[in-house]
């Protein structure tokens, strides 16, 4: 007789063995998503470098703008007593207003142009892009500020009196009298952007809803 034949043995099966493991959550150190979030954050910042820059840069355009379009103040010089006074031709003019109401306009201007520019380069904000456009808009505007008043007439108005003689009108030195217009650029740029970014930036996708 012949041994009976012995049935080989079952495939082991180790599916019942095996642990699923979950993928690891978006941006956790090793990950892909970590690895794409750094380099994400430095282009930011590399852009941020390039708006402030640019805003600076701007400022001297704006500086150039406000010398050649603000007002003239219309000064007198006399000599009283052996010593020399300045006063107002007219005064009742509204000229030292129209000085930083010419800056405050021009600041505006330069906020909203500031602002569309960067949102049409670069739709998807972040937090060091809008940083980057009030900073750069504040310095675009000191630097226009300073720009300005030493491209302006001479500041020692009693020296400019005694060269161009008494009862001769000459012009005040270039000055901004409400230093709140420096803050007219930088607000009107966040401003700007945000509802820009508002209206018209990128709309994360929906999430659908659980099925029963």
């Amino acid at each position: 007789m012949t041994a009976p034949l012995t049935p080989p043995p079952p495939p082991h099966d180790d599916s019942a063995h095996q642990v699923r493991q979950a993928p690891p959550p978006a941006g956790a150190p090793g990950e892909a998503g970590y690895e794409q979030d750094g380099p994400g954050m430095k282009a930011e910042i590399r852009t941020a470098a390039v708006i402030t820059v640019a805003s600076v840069l701007g400022g001297v355009l704006l500086g150039l703008l406000w010398w050649w379009l603000a007002p003239h103040v219309p000064l007198v010089g006399d000599e009283v007593d052996k010593s020399w006074v300045v006063y107002l031709k007219d005064s009742e003019g509204e000229q030292a207003i129209g000085v930083d109401g010419t800056f405050a306009l021009l600041g505006l201007a330069f906020g909203l142009v500031s602002a569309v520019v960067v949102f049409l380069l670069r739709r998807r904000g972040g937090v060091p892009v809008v940083v980057a456009l009030g900073l750069g808009g504040l310095l675009g505007s000191w630097l226009a500020w300073r720009l300005g008043v030493w491209l302006g007439p001479e500041s020692d108005v009693l020296a400019h009196a005694q060269s161009v003689g008494k009862g001769v009108t000459f012009s005040a030195p270039l000055k901004l009298s409400a230093k709140g217009a420096l803050l007219a650029w930088p607000f009107a740029g966040l401003l700007a952007h945000l509802g820009l970014t508002a209206l018209f930036g990128p709309r994360d996708p929906e999430a659908p809803y659980p099925q029963a």
